[in-house]
């Protein structure tokens, strides 16, 4: 596992080793040590992978990162969150990821309707096994709990990914004040049943 850490809430380091890791193309803003960048994309490999990310709208340009050294990664001062995945799976909005380790397993799924409010499309990103992602979120990023007892709503725009056990469902609560413009402008809704942690920003997409 690739050693990552964050000098300040905005900034992620991540300490080489002689191993590899991937990033969000662009976002390195500093590095140290002897270093080689070369182009990936997430989201599979070959003609079958290219032409599921142009379905999906899933693929996200990044870049390998291999070498001995210190790399620092950043992306328009949001914030960035570390999660460590145990073999453990996560399911994360693509927009939303800022790095990982090489060794993770990386598809993309089938998720429901969500995109309808938000323009991110049916599908999601999964990382899978054992290693780091840093993710980023617009504000400091939250972490909520979801037991068998109670279901958590989330905004569309303000969700960010989930770990666990979790059953998501997208909610579409639509009335005449919508379209005269007096409803309350949380029409749209994510619902996640189960046991599990959702991650959200304070911040929605815009």
């Amino acid at each position: 596992m690739t050693p990552f850490s964050l000098p300040n809430p905005r900034l992620l380091r991540v300490d080489l080793r002689g191993n590899s890791m991937m990033a969000r193309a662009g976002s390195m803003v500093a590095y140290d040590g002897q270093v080689k960048f070369d182009k990936a994309i997430l989201g599979g490999e070959g003609v079958f992978g290219a032409l599921k990310r142009k379905a999906t709208g899933e693929g996200v340009p990044l870049m390998t990162c291999s070498g001995t050294g210190a790399v620092y990664f950043a992306q328009d001062a949001a914030h960035v969150m570390i999660l460590p995945l145990q073999n453990e799976k996560l399911w994360v909005e693509s927009s939303s990821l800022l790095a990982l380790d090489s060794g993770l397993k990386t598809n993309t799924t089938f998720t429901g309707l969500r995109g309808v409010s938000t323009g991110q499309g049916l599908f999601t990103t999964t990382v899978e096994g054992t290693g780091n992602v840093a993710m980023l979120s617009h504000g400091t990023p939250l972490e909520l709990e979801v037991g068998p007892s109670y279901p958590l709503f989330v905004d569309p725009d303000a969700f960010l990914g989930y770990s666990g056990q979790l059953q998501q469902e997208f909610i579409f609560d639509i009335n005449w004040k919508t379209f005269v413009g007096e409803g309350s402008g949380e029409s749209f809704q994510l619902k996640f049943s189960g046991q599990g942690t959702v991650y959200i920003q304070p911040n929605e997409r815009k």
